[in-house]
């Protein structure tokens, strides 16, 4: 394509996955409110709609017309760029992201570094949001999430080479490929769990939530948001989630591959049943402590994350025989 249609193309991806983003969030939220309802043995948010379906449209409403608070002491500009670092990193990892044969923008030669470099921007964020605010508790919450994203980047992202030497490549496409006849996640269940668990360390999901930690940092980094930016956030969070559980889908599920059903409804399924897997975790599991946090990344993912490579190199030698 030329230079203009290149640019065209990815204008309208970009908007379609802004778009996306946005309406997973709105639904997801709903979802959540009702499943942890259902785990706490309540029935979850009913007045708003039908079956309180329109209650997350409602509080989309009240954050965009709510008055956008900034503290006097903070750095405005970077209390501006904090919620921006956050959110663009989830909607640029939709790019590489296979809905379907046709269904992808960019299959790129190195998608999978992609996807794992994208979102470590989320941090920076963070860190900015948080030190901007001139606010104590804020800033604990802009540390915590540096060293949480720090710590548990270096066990997902070993969980992951164990795929690429499997499938012999970094592009999307050639890991689907390879996944034709068995779903990786049999050859490496080890490696589907360490990134599973390390996924909801990057994304600030119980048990690893303590950059926000309502109980001692009253919201961490983002204390001091209020309307949209607070909004930009939540969508950070829950477009950060979604897109890495495609990834998992693609990685160590095979995708959209499935008998009967087209790759596109098979993709969905498979991924929601992920996001649903780490909503009931949030909803059973107590938060850790932070040195607890810390200790299981570097004496427990860390290590099995590199015997999850000689697994991967041991199936590659089954796989090969």
């Amino acid at each position: 394509m030329s230079g203009a249609a290149t640019f065209a193309w990815g204008a309208l991806w970009g908007a379609v996955s802004l778009t996306i983003v946005g309406a997973l969030t709105t639904v997801l939220v709903l979802v959540e409110r009702k499943i942890s309802g259902r785990i706490q043995m309540r029935v979850g948010p009913m007045h708003t709609g039908p079956h309180g379906l329109l209650q997350t449209v409602a509080d989309i409403v009240k954050l965009l017309f709510k008055e956008d608070v900034r503290p006097a002491r903070a750095d405005a500009m970077a209390f501006r760029l904090g919620p921006l670092l956050t959110a663009v990193p989830a909607v640029l990892s939709f790019a590489v992201i296979p809905f379907g044969a046709p269904l992808i923008m960019r299959d790129l030669n190195v998608g999978v570094l992609y996807f794992l470099a994208v979102p470590g921007v989320t941090a920076v964020g963070l860190l900015l949001a948080g030190w901007a605010s001139y606010d104590n508790y804020s800033f604990l919450g802009g540390l915590r999430s540096s060293a949480q994203f720090i710590s548990y980047e270096i066990p997902r992202t070993l969980a992951v080479v164990g795929v690429v030497m499997l499938a012999g490549s970094l592009r999307v496409s050639a890991v689907l490929e390879a996944q034709r006849t068995v779903p990786f996640l049999v050859l490496e269940p080890l490696g589907f769990v360490l990134y599973l668990v390390t996924t909801l360390a990057e994304v600030n999901r119980t048990p690893f939530d303590i950059p926000e930690a309502e109980s001692e940092l009253v919201a961490g980094y983002h204390t001091e948001y209020s309307g949209f930016r607070w909004a930009l956030f939540f969508l950070a969070e829950y477009g950060a989630l979604f897109a890495a559980s495609a990834f998992a889908t693609v990685l160590f599920l095979g995708g959209g591959n499935g008998p009967l059903l087209p790759a596109f409804v098979w993709f969905l399924v498979k991924t929601l049943a992920i996001v649903f897997l780490t909503m009931w975790i949030r909803w059973t599991l107590p938060r850790f402590r932070s040195d607890q946090l810390m200790r299981l990344a570097w004496k427990v993912f860390l290590p099995l994350s590199l015997v999850n490579l000689v697994l991967a190199g041991l199936a590659m030698q089954v796989v090969a025989g």
